[in-house]
């Protein structure tokens, strides 16, 4: 049986980055499983895309996922990304960004009424 991912690698990258906004392009390459070089494309592709902003913190670089983007998904629904990343990030990531899901939550909650709901999910890694 060949291996696959239910995430691309554009949707793994992105979620190394929320899970730790301070990460290394080396530590995305390797938990993702592509080169650095490849990385660093889909980490430019992220920022022209305007899901994620890099700020230049001394020698490294700290990045932010803009949570209120909306996800285009092939069945005509929209899905906003913090939605996304509260049910694809495990508990246990950084305490930056359960803090940042957190307060999306509750702005979101003051704003249509609605609970929200976590849900955890395994990340496979591509191979």
């Amino acid at each position: 049986m060949v291996p696959f991912s239910f995430l691309t690698n554009h949707g793994l990258v992105l979620l190394c980055i929320a899970d730790d906004p301070r990460v290394r392009m080396r530590d995305i390459a390797s938990t993702v499983d592509i080169t650095e070089r490849a990385a660093q494309r889909i980490v430019a592709d992220l920022v022209d895309t305007g899901y994620v902003s890099r700020t230049r913190d001394g020698r490294r670089n700290t990045y932010t996922v803009r949570t209120d983007l909306p996800v285009a998904l092939p069945a005509d629904r929209d899905v906003d990304l913090n939605s996304l990343l509260g049910v694809l990030l495990p508990g246990t990531s950084s305490g930056e960004r359960r803090d940042m899901i957190a307060d999306a939550q509750g702005k979101n909650d003051r704003t249509t009424g609605a609970g929200s709901r976590r849900g955890k999910a395994r990340s496979d890694t591509r191979r």
